[in-house]
């Protein structure tokens, strides 16, 4: 019995991380899109989505009958705890994704308002966080989860310069006005990303440590 309950568990964080690989390619091909003005490519996301979705509801389940059939304590609670708390991080993250390919959509028929430098290394942070918070909980290490939470000021500070220069191009060109804001959307679905990466860190450190970080990341 005790082997079944830990090859479920197992089973359980080839799932998560099959996910999170996923959301981790709606980012991609979201931007991708974007710089390429590439519109195959933004619609991926959107195909994608529904199978993330779908692995929410399989590992909500999952997570579900482990608790009611095993009745699990200490990190292995802990664990299965965490796994409904980032995959509902995860789809958020697929959701985040599609708003960024709806914005592009129009924004690819467009002339440019400027080179599109900031938003994609934002996206490469973003994802470089997700896949380490996800690493972080695949391995159970600690350090590697903190490290994700000191990443998400990198990403607050692009999506700061990002709004002040493209106010700068409202302000000289009132006509960029709408695709400036979708660019300011944009920057925002990549902060907020970063945020569902942060939670599934500080999950992560609550899993391992029992101790629960929240707010309190540098401390």
């Amino acid at each position: 019995m005790e082997t079944h309950f830990h090859e479920e568990l197992s089973r359980l964080r080839d799932k998560v991380l099959h996910m999170a690989s996923l959301a981790e390619r709606m980012i991609q091909n979201s931007i991708q899109g974007l710089v390429q003005k590439d519109d195959e490519i933004r619609k991926k996301v959107f195909i994608t989505e529904e199978e993330v979705n779908q692995l929410q509801i399989d590992i909500d389940d999952r997570c579900c009958k482990l608790l009611a059939l095993h009745q699990p304590v200490a990190q292995d609670l802990r664990m299965i705890l965490a796994a409904l708390k980032i995959c509902s991080d995860l789809e958020r993250i697929g959701d985040q994704a599609v708003n960024i390919s709806e914005q592009s959509a129009e924004l690819i028929r467009q002339p440019p308002v400027k080179p599109l430098i900031d938003l994609p290394r934002m996206s490469e942070i973003v994802q470089e966080m997700l896949r380490e918070a996800i690493d972080s909980f695949v391995h159970s290490d600690a350090d590697m989860a903190r490290n994700v939470l000191l990443k998400d000021d990198d990403v607050d500070h692009l999506k700061d310069q990002i709004f002040r220069e493209l106010l700068t191009y409202i302000m000289q060109d009132p006509t960029v006005t709408a695709r400036a804001i979708s660019l300011i959307l944009i920057s925002r679905s990549l902060e907020r990303i970063a945020d569902h990466a942060t939670n599934i860190a500080e999950d992560v450190i609550f899993m391992i440590k029992a101790k629960d970080i929240r707010h309190h990341a540098g401390e």
